[in-house]
């Protein structure tokens, strides 16, 4: 857990180059992402690297992602994200290789202690592994890990780990049973 700020009513949660940089990436992010034609998936991640994001071979991010900061991303190989997500990047989001995050889905790195004074801003790393899928409109909180294969249903509100090859859902979102392929 990261702490950004002790109080968020006297200044900036973020540094000052911090937020210069976040004004150039919504510039770029409106001019060469936002609008860009969806089946240019190698272009948007040419872009998300020129802002520090770590992206694998053949990952596809759809142009109406909305993303924080793409210098707190690590995208593995073969990973998709889909139209409307919001990868709110105030701390690292790393997203495993032929993963899969579904329309609609909120991705959330930041939070505030509000048992203290100035209600601080904290960030925690989310990691979602490899071959999981996040279906559409999922919450995930700040420092939860989703486990390698594991589903999350629609809608889900994840506000813990969740374990390797399991099928979870609900508010909150709990695991319901293993996630088992057929022939």
């Amino acid at each position: 857990m990261a702490k950004v700020n002790e109080d968020t009513f006297k200044g900036a949660s973020f540094s000052f180059s911090n937020r210069i940089m976040r004004v150039v990436w919504s510039v770029v992010y409106l001019v060469f992402f936002k609008y860009s034609p969806k089946p240019l998936h190698a272009w948007r991640a040419l872009v998300l690297r020129c802002f520090g994001a770590k992206v694998g071979k053949a990952v596809h991010v759809y142009p109406r992602v909305t993303i924080w900061a793409p210098w707190n991303l690590e995208l593995h190989d073969e990973c998709g994200i889909a139209n409307g997500v919001e990868l709110y990047s105030q701390g690292k989001i790393t997203v495993g290789k032929r993963a899969v995050i579904s329309q609609g889905s909120y991705i959330c790195t930041g939070t505030h202690d509000y048992t203290l004074q100035g209600f601080p801003l904290y960030t925690k790393p989310i990691v979602i592994k490899e071959n999981a899928w996040v279906a559409a409109q999922v919450f995930i909180h700040p420092g939860v890990i989703i486990g390698e294969g594991t589903v999350i249903g629609a809608r889900s509100v994840v506000t813990k780990d969740m374990p390797d090859w399991m099928v979870c859902a609900g508010f909150p979102c709990k695991p319901l049973t293993n996630r088992e392929f057929r022939d």
